[in-house]
């Protein structure tokens, strides 16, 4: 059993540093999960898909972004794909998740 002293400290057993592969001046991340504390290395790879799925998941829905409102670097990227499928017609994307889900990649409106 591990407590928690006055300051909030927690020591985590040798063996389950071990097994976590977590060494002093590790970075970790403390989360709640389920009414129970959830202590991980930062680059633990299921962390940063639960944190990129609670950021789809609470990103607020957006109207598409037309092509004259793009920002410079913007529209030179639209403008180095316009060799597919897409060449003739109006691509959009309706909202911020399918553009968080996509890496951002043609993700905006294309009308020209």
């Amino acid at each position: 059993m591990v407590t928690v002293d006055s300051e909030g400290r927690v020591v985590l057993p040798q063996d389950v540093r071990e097994r976590l592969d977590i060494s002093p001046r590790t970075e970790v991340t403390v989360r709640e999960r389920d009414g129970v504390a959830v202590v991980g290395p930062e680059n633990d790879p299921e962390w940063i898909i639960e944190r990129m799925e609670a950021l789809i998941e609470d990103a607020p829905d957006a109207e598409p972004t037309p092509y004259e409102a793009l920002d410079p670097r913007s529209r030179k990227q639209v403008d180095k794909s316009g060799s597919g499928p897409f060449d003739n017609h109006d691509w959009l994307v309706t909202d911020t998740k399918a553009l968080l889900m996509s890496g951002g990649g043609g993700c905006i409106s294309k009308n020209r």
